[in-house]
């Protein structure tokens, strides 16, 4: 089983790992058309948000599918 500490570093790692992931997926967009000229930082800052918020909760499911897949032997 896994202690806590160690859950704590799988969840942060998935986080950060996930949140990047995202974080480069969103940057290949060509979002330059949509952006107002001068806007520049503030687009990058608001893609930022969305990749956090994107990838945590991808994050968020897969950790709860090693969850789930580890509490499956209460079942029997």
């Amino acid at each position: 089983m896994i202690s806590i500490g160690q859950w704590a570093l799988i969840s942060m790692f998935s986080h950060f790992l996930f949140i990047y992931i995202t974080w480069k997926v969103l940057i290949s967009i060509n979002i330059d058309p949509i952006i107002r000229k001068g806007k520049i930082t503030e687009a990058r800052i608001l893609l930022f948000f969305i990749s956090i918020v994107i990838g945590a909760g991808v994050s968020r499911f897969f950790l709860d599918i090693i969850q789930w897949s580890n509490d499956i032997i209460y079942l029997f």
